[in-house]
């Protein structure tokens, strides 16, 4: 049984992992993969959805093929903090499509930040015009991202 409660069995490990190396797959293919009926393999998927275990399913898309070559972190400190301001900031932010993830997180900063762009003079762009002129944004440090290795994590 895992921590949340959910008993999981191998084959419910199996097409967890499975999904998160293609989040396409069918219940279909995933019942010939573990050597169950399409019908079967589509009960396990509604029981692991309902349950939690399956939130989304995703399609990442390659940045790069699409012109965003450029990905840097951006740590976040507000200027002021109050329900008002992160409520502000988060508003705001959000509606940055070049601002991928926003993480409110606990530490040095308030906020981490994903941004992509097509290249550094592109980012500068989107950092001088929309970023620095956030509500409440304090003080900001960026990180580029140089290599990326996915790593599936405990499932994978």
């Amino acid at each position: 049984m895992t921590p949340g409660g959910l008993a999981l069995d191998e084959i419910d490990r199996g097409f967890l992992r499975a999904l998160v190396q293609d989040a396409t797959l069918s219940a279909g293919e995933l019942g010939r993969r573990f050597g169950l009926s399409q019908p079967a393999a589509w009960r396990r998927l509604k029981r692991l959805t309902d349950a939690g275990a399956i939130r989304t399913r995703r399609v990442v898309v390659d940045r790069e093929t699409l012109g965003f070559g450029v990905t840097v972190f951006l740590g976040v400190k507000l200027a002021t903090k109050g329900r008002v301001s992160l409520e502000d900031f988060e508003r705001a932010v959000t509606a940055i499509p070049e601002v991928q993830w926003v993480q409110h997180i606990l530490g040095v900063y308030d906020y981490r930040l994903r941004v992509v762009a097509r290249d550094l003079a592109d980012f500068e762009r989107v950092l001088r015009r929309r970023i620095m002129t956030l509500p409440g944004l304090g003080q900001v440090d960026a990180n580029v991202l140089l290599s990326e290795e996915r790593r599936p994590g405990p499932l994978g």
